[in-house]
C-alpha cells in the first residue's frame, strides 16, 4: 500500500508520499509515486498516487503524453493548456476515467479491481496554489481553510496529529516537519508503508519546483525527529495527572 499527504498553506504547498508498493517478509518493492510537471514561471503541478501501480503509472503516462501533444483531434488532455487549477484537476480526473474505461474489464476478468487515488496540487500564474484529492471515478474534492490537508492510502495512523496541528498559517518548514511526523506514526503502525519517503516543498508564486528530497533509512533528520517525538510523547504522558480510580 501507500501513504500520501499534502497540505495547503498560505506560503505554498508541502506534499509527501512513500515509495513502498508491496509488503511482506521477503516481498518489498520501491517505486516513485511523486510526479511533477512544470513550465517554470508559468505553472507547476505535483501528483501523488496510490492504488494499483499499473493503473496509476498509466494515468501518469497519459498526462505526460498530454503535455507533449498538439491540438490534434484525439490528443490526450494537456495540463499545460489548463487556465485554472480546477481545470487541471478535471484533466487528471479525465485521465483516470480514460484508463478505467480501457482497463477495468480486463482487471475484473483477473479478479482485480480498478483502484487509483491521487493528491494533485500546484499553481497556475497568479492564481493561488490549490490542492485536490482525486478519486478512482475521476471526481474530486479540494482542500479548504477548515481542512487544509488531504490524504490517500493508509492514512488512519497519520491523521490524528494532522487533525490537532495542521493550520494554513504554518511555515513551510513546520508543515514539512508535521508531515514527516505523520509518516513516522504511520510507519510504526503499518508494515505496508515504509521508507524512502519523497517530500516536495513549494513556495507560493515561485512557479518552479526545486525542493524535492528523498528521506531514506539513513536520513539523520528523520531519525532524530522520530527519536525526539517518542521522547516528547513519553514526557507529555508522564506529566498528565493519573486517572483517579
Amino acid at each position: 500500500m501507500t501513504y500520501g499527504v499534502g497540505i495547503m498553506l498560505e506560503e505554498g504547498l508541502v506534499m509527501a508520499v512513500d515509495t513502498r508498493t508491496n509488503a511482506g517478509v521477503d516481498n518489498i518493492a520501491t517505486f516513485r509515486k511523486l510526479h511533477t510537471w512544470q513550465q517554470p514561471g508559468e505553472r507547476v503541478f505535483v501528483l501523488l498516487s496510490s492504488g494499483n501501480l499499473a493503473v496509476t503509472q498509466a494515468v501518469v503516462s497519459l498526462l505526460t503524453e498530454g503535455t507533449h501533444s498538439t491540438k490534434r483531434r484525439g490528443a490526450p488532455p494537456n495540463l499545460f493548456a489548463a487556465e485554472t487549477m480546477f481545470q487541471a484537476a478535471r484533466i487528471v480526473g479525465e485521465a483516470s476515467r480514460e484508463i478505467r474505461k480501457s482497463d477495468a474489464e480486463a482487471l475484473l476478468q483477473s479478479n482485480e479491481t480498478f483502484h487509483a487515488s491521487f493528491i494533485f496540487g500546484g499553481q497556475i500564474g497568479t492564481e493561488r496554489p490549490r490542492l485536490f484529492q482525486i478519486y478512482s471515478a475521476g471526481n474530486f474534492i479540494e482542500a479548504s481553510v477548515d481542512t487544509p490537508f488531504l490524504q490517500i492510502g493508509e492514512h488512519k495512523y497519520g491523521k490524528p496529529i494532522l487533525d490537532r496541528v495542521a493550520q494554513m498559517n504554518m511555515s513551510l518548514g513546520q508543515a514539512a516537519k508535521l508531515l514527516l511526523l505523520s509518516f513516522d506514526s504511520t510507519i510504526r503502525s503499518n508494515l505496508s508503508v515504509g521508507l524512502p519517503i519523497d517530500i516536495l516543498v513549494y513556495s507560493r508564486d515561485s512557479l518552479k519546483l526545486e525542493r524535492t528530497r528523498r528521506i531514506g533509512a539513513d536520513d539523520g533528520y528523520f531519525r532524530k525527529l522520530s527519536l525526539d517525538w517518542s521522547k516528547a510523547l513519553r514526557t507529555a504522558f508522564a506529566n498528565i495527572d493519573e486517572f483517579d480510580i
